[in-house]
Formats: C-alpha cells, structure tokens, sequence
C-alpha cells in the first residue's frame, strides 16, 4: 500500500464527496427526517447506507481496471470529472443567485406524499420514567429502516456515487473509501444537525459553482499528472 497515494485518495474523496452531497437529496432527506425523528437514528440509518454506497461504488471502481487497461479508465474518470464540471458550472449560471434549493422542494413533496400514504410517520420514540416501552424499540427499527432505504435509494445512480466510481477507478481504493465514509459522515452530521437552516442561508448557485470548479480541477490534474495515480 503506497502511502503517498492512499492519502492524496483520502483527501480528494473527501473533497468531492462534500462538494457533491451538500444541498444534494440525500443531504435534504436526513435534514428533513430529523426534524421529526430521532436525529441519531436518522443519523446512522442514513450514513449506514452512504457508507454501504461507498463501498460498493469504490469495489466497482477497483474492477474497472482490471476489466479495462489502466490508462483507459484513468482517463475516461477524467472526462467524467470534466463532464461534471461543466455541467454544474451550467447549471449554476442558470440559477437565480440566492434561490432556495430546488432539490430540499422536491425531497419535502416526496416526503409528504410517503406520509400521506403511511410510509412514513412521524417520531413515536417515547418513554416513561426512564423505561423505553416496546412501541419505541419498534419505532426505533422503523426510523433506521426508513432512514437507510430512503437514502440508498435516492444515492444509486446519483452524481457522487458515479464520482466515486470513477475516482476510485484512478486512485487508491481505500483511500476514497475511507475518505468518503468520512465526507459523508460529515455532511450527514451537518444536516441533521441543521440542514434545514443551512439550506435558507446558502445560495444553491454558489453550492453548484465550487464544486463545478472542484470537479474541473479534478480533471486538470488528471489530464496534466497522468501517472500520478498508478
């Protein structure tokens, strides 16, 4: 295991993984479940299936070469990297500077129209006099199920696990797992935390900018450094 190469792996999956899930449906589905649930519940049932994601997303990265010759996949990882940055630089000249998230508008439609039809219910994680009753060890199973599904299904097929794939095709594979977990566990965090305010603060235009130039940069020193990941 080359160290050198493991780290600058790490660093750059937890880049690209905070620059791509930030005001991403994932991040607006932990933000807007735990404003009604147990925000450690949502929590580990949300990183659980990111982390699962990752893991899956870098194994698929890993084969790839083994499939394809090296310089094939580097390369191809960096017109995928120039693809998405471009094309969210696009999409953020076409957005009003200050706009809400368009994304966070349409998890809170999905979300409304799961509860309306039962899939989803608001917290019934209760107690009394410090004896937890059986509803809540029920309630509390629900949580983490709805939590994980909901993310893992909203993560397959999105941007960052693509992004993933593709870095881990050209780096280390442990290292963007590693360092993706991690990003994912810290934009996680943050939303249940406060994702919801977070979202009425930051300009989805400027969100989609740095990481269009994130991405973009991504490719150059792909392009520029050929062997810097063998």
């Amino acid at each position: 295991l080359d160290s050198k190469s493991f780290w600058a792996a790490f660093v750059n999956s937890i880049i690209m993984i905070i620059v791509t899930e930030l005001g991403d449906k994932t991040f607006f589905i932990a933000a807007i479940l735990a404003m009604r649930q147990d925000r450690m519940l949502v929590y580990l049932g949300a990183l659980g299936a990111l982390a699962l994601m990752t893991v899956l997303s870098a194994m698929m990265g890993f084969a790839l070469p083994n499939l394809l010759p090296r310089e094939y996949t580097h390369f191809a990882s960096a017109l995928l990297f120039l693809y998405f940055g471009f094309r969210l630089l696009k999409d953020a000249s076409e957005m009003e500077a200050g706009k809400h998230s368009d994304e966070l508008e349409e998890v809170e439609e999905e979300l409304v129209g799961k509860k309306e039809d039962g899939d989803i219910e608001d917290d019934d994680l209760e107690s009394s006099k410090g004896k937890v009753k059986p509803a809540a060890v029920s309630g509390s199973t629900k949580v983490l199920t709805q939590a994980f599904t909901l993310t893992f299904l909203a993560e397959w097929g999105d941007r960052s696990q693509i992004a993933t794939i593709a870095l881990a095709s050209a780096k280390d594979p442990f290292g963007v797992t590693l360092g993706g977990v991690i990003g994912h566990a810290l934009c996680t965090g943050l939303a249940v935390i406060g994702g919801r305010m977070l979202a009425s603060r930051i300009s989805e235009k400027t969100v989609a900018t740095i990481g269009g130039l994130t991405f973009l940069a991504f490719a150059v020193h792909s392009f520029i450094f050929p062997d810097a990941f063998d």
